[in-house]
This record gives C-alpha cells, structure tokens and sequence, in this order.
C-alpha cells in the first residue's frame, strides 16, 4: 500500500511538471499560435517604426524622431511579453526572422523615400490594423478562459489606440499644412 500510494504522488508530480497551465489541451497550441502570429506584427511594426525614426526628415524632424523613438520602445517592449505568455502556457513562439517574415500580416516599407506625412500615415494605419489583431486574439484568449493573456492583451490594446491617436492627430495637421 506504501508503494502505491508513493507511486501515485510521483505520477502526479510528474503530471505537475508537464503541465504548465490549467488551460485545456486544446487551448494551448490555439493561444499560442496566435500570440506567435501577433507577435510577428508586432515586430514587424516595431522594425518599421524604427525604420521611419532614423529615415526622418523635414522641418519636424526632432519631435517625430522622438516620438517614433518613444513608440518603438513601447512596441518592442511587448514582445518580450507576448513571447513569455505563450512558453508560460506551454506554447512555442518565433524562433527566426524567417518565422516573423512568414507569419506577420503587416506590410514592410522598403522605399528608399518616403515623406514624414506617409510614413505617419503608414504607421497610423498600421497601429490601427494591431489594434484590430489585438482584438481578435483577444476573442480567442477568452474563448478558452485564459484570463491572464487577455488582461495583458487589454493594456496593448491601449497603448496601441494611444499611438493610433497621436499619429492621427499629426497626419490630421501634416494634411492642413499642404
């Protein structure tokens, strides 16, 4: 009788081990899926905020420039969270640029020229497309009760809306100036 019930504790402190989360067998590889593919937007936005930082120009340059600098802090500070979230869970995550190239829905901007106006144009319109992302990955996070993602999913949605709305007031004023 001592055997067994040794054995027990030790098949239920190696199913304590394996398992990772309270979350359903179903909801993982979901979850993560989509926190991978959000996570290669966000990078991607990320690169093109910076991209647009150090390609600024014009007679604005200092505040965009540290507004993008600002930005693109912010955004990179996201990944190492949504990258956590899905190992925290028993999820994978990106493993390459290869990964983030193949998975991420946001556009790359590789034009040699772009005016301050497009490239806050662009940016506006990208955060605005995250936040839409962020969004439905957070339907699907709370589809399967993973409360922990979808709280901090709610902060991005913010802080994403916030950024929307800065470059839209600035692309609202770049467009009364022509």
């Amino acid at each position: 009788m001592g055997t067994s019930k040794a054995s027990q504790l030790k098949e239920q402190e190696n199913d304590a081990l394996e398992t990772r989360t309270d979350l359903s067998r179903n909801a993982v590889p979901v979850i993560s899926s989509s926190l991978r593919q959000l996570l290669a937007d966000v990078f991607g936005l990320y690169m093109k905020t910076k991209n647009f930082h150090w390609h600024m120009s014009g007679r604005q340059f200092r505040d965009f420039h540290l507004l993008l600098d600002e930005h693109a802090a912010q955004i990179f500070a996201m990944t190492d969270d949504i990258a956590e979230r899905a190992r925290k869970i028993g999820g994978t995550t990106l493993r390459s640029i290869s990964d983030i190239s193949r998975l991420q829905r946001l556009k790359d901007n590789n034009e040699e020229l772009i005016t301050p106006r497009d490239m806050m144009l662009e940016l506006c319109r990208d955060n605005l497309q995250l936040t839409r992302y962020l969004r439905s990955t957070h339907e699907v996070c709370s589809h399967y009760g993973d409360v922990a993602t979808t709280s901090l999913i709610e902060n991005w949605i913010d802080e994403t809306e916030r950024r929307h709305w800065f470059l839209s007031e600035i692309v609202r004023d770049l467009k009364a100036d022509e």
